[in-house]
C-alpha cells in the first residue's frame, strides 16, 4: 500500500511587486492555515516517511511548518525544481521515481498541477480547485510507486482550511 499526500502551498503574499513568483512568502493567513492544517494531519495520520517540495518560498515555508508539527527532520525535506511549474506528467514522474521502501510521501506544490493530478488519480471524486493549504490524501493498492496510474486511488480523503 502506498499513500500519497498532496498539499497545495499555503496562502502567499502578493504585496511585493519586486519579487519574482518563486520568491513570494506566505502571508499571515498562510501561516495560520499551515499550522492548523498540519495539526489536523498530525492528529489523524502518521508522519510521512518522505517530504518533497517545490523550490518556491511559499511551498518550502508550508513544508517546514508541516515538518515541525509532524516532528519530521527539516533537513530531510527534498526540494525538487521539477515540482515548480510542473505539468501533471512531470509531477507524476516525480512520484514514479520515489523509492519503493517509502510507503508514505507528502508533496508540496502548486495549482493548477496539484488539482489536475489529484483529479487524474482519484477514481471517485472530482474537485474543481484545491484551495491553498488543501490536503489531499490518496491511497493506492500497490507496492511500487511507478505503478500508480490514472484513476488508481482506492481511498481518498481531504481537508481544506476554513
Amino acid at each position: 500500500m502506498k499513500t500519497l499526500i498532496l498539499v497545495r502551498h499555503a496562502k502567499s503574499d502578493w504585496g511585493y511587486e519586486f519579487l519574482n513568483d518563486i520568491d513570494r512568502p506566505l502571508n499571515e493567513k498562510g501561516y495560520r492555515d499551515a499550522y492548523t492544517q498540519s495539526k489536523w494531519y498530525k492528529d489523524n495520520f502518521p508522519a510521512p516517511q518522505l517530504i518533497l517540495s517545490s523550490p518556491a518560498i511559499r511551498a518550502i515555508s508550508t513544508a517546514l511548518i508541516f515538518a515541525r508539527t509532524l516532528k519530521y527532520n527539516e533537513e530531510k525535506i527534498i526540494v525538487r525544481h521539477g515540482i515548480y511549474e510542473a505539468s501533471t506528467n512531470d509531477f507524476l514522474n516525480n512520484i514514479h521515481l520515489l523509492p519503493n521502501d517509502v510507503e508514505t510521501a507528502m508533496f508540496f506544490g502548486h495549482n493548477p498541477t496539484i488539482t489536475h493530478l489529484f483529479n487524474w488519480l482519484s477514481n471517485d471524486i472530482f474537485i474543481d480547485n484545491i484551495p491553498t493549504c488543501g490536503i489531499m490524501i490518496l491511497e493506492f493498492e500497490t507496492d511500487q510507486w511507478k505503478k500508480i496510474q490514472e484513476k488508481s486511488a482506492l481511498r481518498v480523503q481531504h481537508k481544506f482550511p476554513k
